[in-house]
């Protein structure tokens, strides 16, 4: 993914969907910021912040925050909707080997007893198998650091805990179900339940991975270039739990 960005550094975040910024002439503008988190540790004052602009005139606000650089010098996509844009890049150019040679590939699928969506539902027609199988895979971003190690969530989130009950019905089921962590922070080289930000979450982690849930994380390359950056999923790092 490639995008067209100019640079700012932070004043401050609020509201959840709002930033404000002051640009290169001293002049300060509010930006969208399309991230329900927390934020931790992505959205320090003074950070610089790289940001897209929409040519839509019907936005309220002509501006997205996409990309913050830390004062230690790591890139953060914080725009979680690219999440599921680098995720499907890196499955159709077969980076995600574990989820390699399907046949085809659908977005946002009805599924599960709790009204959800799946991020991506694979489809795999094998020789020899009369039946295509199927695989339903839920896309995470993770965007927490602390002490050097990535965790995921980085605040409670009741949405992802609806996730993982209806990975592990479909694990239970015979299914094939996967977490995928969409790791899009340049300082995390592993990721693990964040446990002392969301103890359910963690546990139902634990539950869903006995039943069968596969689980695997993938982290974001960034290159810099005049104006723009080139960010995608590159590498496998390892899911560590406790």
């Amino acid at each position: 993914m490639k995008l067209a960005l100019k640079s700012g550094h932070l004043i401050k975040r609020y509201k959840r969907f709002l930033a404000d910024v002051k640009l290169p002439d001293g002049s300060a503008r509010t930006m969208h910021c399309a991230n329900t988190g927390a934020m931790t540790g992505c959205a320090t004052p003074n950070d610089m912040v790289w940001y897209s602009t929409s040519d839509n005139l019907k936005r309220k606000y002509a501006n997205s925050w996409e990309i913050s650089e830390t004062q230690d010098s790591h890139y953060i996509c914080v725009n979680t909707i690219r999440a599921n844009q680098l995720v499907e890049e890196a499955l159709k150019a077969g980076v995600i080997t574990e989820l390699a040679d399907f046949s085809e590939l659908k977005r946002e699928v009805k599924y599960g007893s709790e009204n959800s969506k799946i991020d991506f539902l694979l489809t795999y027609h094998k020789k020899n198998h009369c039946e295509p199988t199927k695989a339903y895979v839920e896309v995470k971003s993770v965007t927490l650091l602390q002490d050097g190690q990535g965790f995921f969530p980085d605040a409670v989130t009741v949405r992802g805990q609806k996730h993982l009950r209806e990975l592990t019905i479909l694990a239970q089921q015979g299914y094939r179900a996967v977490l995928l962590f969409a790791v899009l922070h340049t300082g995390i080289n592993s990721v693990q339940p964040a446990a002392h930000v969301d103890p359910l979450y963690a546990q139902l982690l634990k539950d869903a991975i006995a039943s069968g849930v596969e689980v695997i994380a993938y982290k974001t390359f960034f290159t810099e270039y005049e104006n723009s950056f080139e960010f995608s999923l590159k590498q496998a790092i390892s899911v560590n739990i406790k």
